[in-house]
């Protein structure tokens, strides 16, 4: 059974908020979204971002080589390349995900980062704070928060303008 937690307007809404938040601190944004929600997330604010009249250097990270978890997700797991097409050192860096929970996520991004460059700053930006951490990790901007306990999977769902936010006990 699926429960709906935010619907378009919310998401939308916490989208709005999320990118005047980061106008406010920079006229030039450097936006590293994680695969796969992550980017979602990243193209939206960089729209929004650019509409407002901010400059914004975008680039994805693929995490999955950086996990603690690669040796148990199978026996050939896809790895690809992340993208970064701008030079991260000395800048101020926005990492992007869709839902925060445990930090691993996280935790796997930073090392990649690190791998391209040293940037002056790293800010998290997330869409959902889940609760649930199990490393020493938090989001400098979060777009909406909801407890969910272990358990529950939390998932942004995105299709062109109709995007949500669903929960659903894991089998």
């Amino acid at each position: 059974m699926t429960d709906l937690l935010y619907d378009t307007a919310a998401v939308h809404e916490a989208l709005d908020r999320m990118a005047a938040t980061m106008a406010t601190r920079s006229d030039n944004i450097y936006l590293l979204g994680i695969l796969n929600g992550g980017a979602a997330v990243a193209d939206a604010l960089q729209q929004r971002l650019e509409a407002s009249g901010h400059g914004v250097e975008r680039g994805n990270l693929d995490i999955s080589f950086y996990r603690d978890d690669l040796d148990t997700i199978g026996p050939n797991p896809e790895i690809g390349p992340s993208d970064i097409p701008f030079d991260i050192s000395e800048k101020d860096i926005w990492l992007v995900d869709d839902v925060l929970y445990t930090g691993r996520t996280i935790r796997a991004a930073l090392g990649d980062v690190f791998d391209y460059g040293r940037p002056a700053a790293i800010r998290l930006a997330v869409l959902l704070d889940r609760g649930g951490r199990e490393l020493p990790i938090s989001a400098d901007l979060i777009g909406l928060k909801h407890e969910a306990p272990a358990g529950i999977s939390v998932k942004l769902i995105h299709a062109d303008a109709d995007w949500h936010i669903e929960q659903r006990q894991v089998k």
